[in-house]
């Protein structure tokens, strides 16, 4: 005959060893959701940071050619538009700088990039394009044909874009030694700036321990 104080000893023990295993089992599924946590990040404030970057390009490049049309560009001899162009390129390269140092220390590195890639370009073929016109108009003939501000930034955009060119070409030999430093910039922003961008999002992300897409991704449901 089977001791009822044994049975009841092997029931409890049994439902001891069931409830463990429970226990063990939500342990690790807490453990599991815990280091997915840093992963999620709420869609809203991510979805929000977007939005706030993409209008905040959209106004800087907005802003800048307003006060590329604005800015009074005439009188200035070839020296006074390279010195122009000179400083000009020196301001290219300090907000660059800094624009790189912004992206390591934003919660939103690739976010920041696309600002940053946004600022940078626009400041640099607005930048040629205000040179153009200044050589145009201090030494007329340079172009095949007298330029505008119009004029001048279809002429960088085609000469960036690298489409060819059509009804306006470099004649003089200022236009053209401007054109190559041009065509040579552009190389270096696309090559070169884009790598050190990308270098700066990737020291973002590993300053946060975040996965390179948290910036544009959604969460799992």
């Amino acid at each position: 005959m089977n001791d009822p104080a044994v049975a009841r000893t092997t029931s409890a023990r049994l439902r001891q060893k069931q409830n463990q295993e429970q226990n063990q089992e939500q342990d690790k599924e807490q453990d599991e959701e815990q280091e997915q946590e840093p992963r999620r990040r709420p869609r809203g404030p991510r979805r929000r940071a977007t939005a706030a970057v993409l209008v905040r390009a959209a106004l800087i490049a907005a802003g800048l050619v307003t006060v590329y049309y604005v800015l009074p560009l005439d009188g200035r001899s070839t020296t006074g538009t390279s010195v122009l162009l000179a400083c000009g390129l020196l301001l290219v390269v300090m907000v660059f700088s800094w624009e790189v140092r912004a992206i390591a220390h934003s919660p939103y590195p690739r976010l920041k990039a696309v600002e940053a890639l946004a600022a940078t370009l626009v400041l640099f073929l607005l930048l040629f394009a205000g040179t153009y016109y200044l050589l145009e108009h201090s030494t007329p003939g340079s172009f095949s044909e007298p330029l505008t501000k119009t004029d001048s930034l279809y002429f960088t955009l085609t000469t960036f874009t690298t489409v060819g060119y059509g009804d306006v070409a470099a004649r003089s030999q200022t236009g053209r030694v401007l054109t190559m430093i041009q065509m040579a910039g552009g190389l270096l922003l696309v090559g070169v700036a884009a790598r050190i961008l990308a270098g700066a999002v990737q020291a973002g992300l590993r300053r946060r321990g975040r996965e390179p897409s948290d910036d544009f991704t959604s969460p799992e449901d």
